[in-house]
């Protein structure tokens, strides 16, 4: 078995899991950050409760 083969291709799946670790992460802080905007958005709307919380009809 050659060692000096081996050695390479392990450096290179290394380095392919932590570009997929890093890509995972990623798309992780990217939902975060989408759903902090909408929190904030949840929490701007409960500081004007009065928007949107009658319905005037006539008929």
């Amino acid at each position: 078995m050659d060692i000096g083969a081996i050695v390479p291709s392990l450096s290179m799946i290394s380095m392919a899991n932590d570009d997929i670790a890093t890509r995972v992460l990623s798309m992780g802080l990217d939902d975060m950050r989408d759903m902090g905007d909408g929190m904030r958005k949840m929490l701007e709307m409960s500081v004007t409760p009065h928007i949107g919380g009658n319905i005037d009809i006539s008929v």
